[in-house]
């Protein structure tokens, strides 16, 4: 195996894939090679353009009360009228004890972990 030279698509540079990042992409089953040079990939993660994901940019956070509890919290979903919402204690509480029971928390609400099939 020896060093690659790849052209980045978004600025058009030529870079090196070296031995051991062509060794790390094998190892971690990545069956393409890098599309981008290491400054635009980091430009791109820094950005908050990259899409879905945990990382990186602002949420738009609901204002919501919490229907155990009572206690004001927000939520990173449109709140709705026909179903429960609890505060991060309260959810974490019923989570932890039962599996939730509905709602937001669980059970066969299709929000939570049910651990692969509901019954109905």
């Amino acid at each position: 195996m020896q060093d690659k030279t790849l052209k980045c698509r978004d600025c058009g540079s030529d870079f090196a894939f070296t031995v051991s990042e062509q060794q790390f992409f094998a190892e971690k089953g990545f069956t393409n090679e890098p599309g981008r040079c290491p400054k635009c990939r980091a430009a791109r993660r820094s950005s908050d353009s990259g899409g879905g994901g945990y990382g990186g940019g602002s949420r738009q956070m609901y204002p919501a009360t919490c229907a155990q509890c009572g206690k004001a919290t927000q939520v990173p979903f449109q709140p709705r009228t026909d179903r429960p919402v609890y505060c991060s204690d309260c959810f974490s509480s019923r989570r932890g004890s039962s599996g939730g029971g509905g709602g937001y928390g669980g059970g066969r609400s299709g929000g939570g972990r049910s651990g692969g099939r509901d019954r109905w």
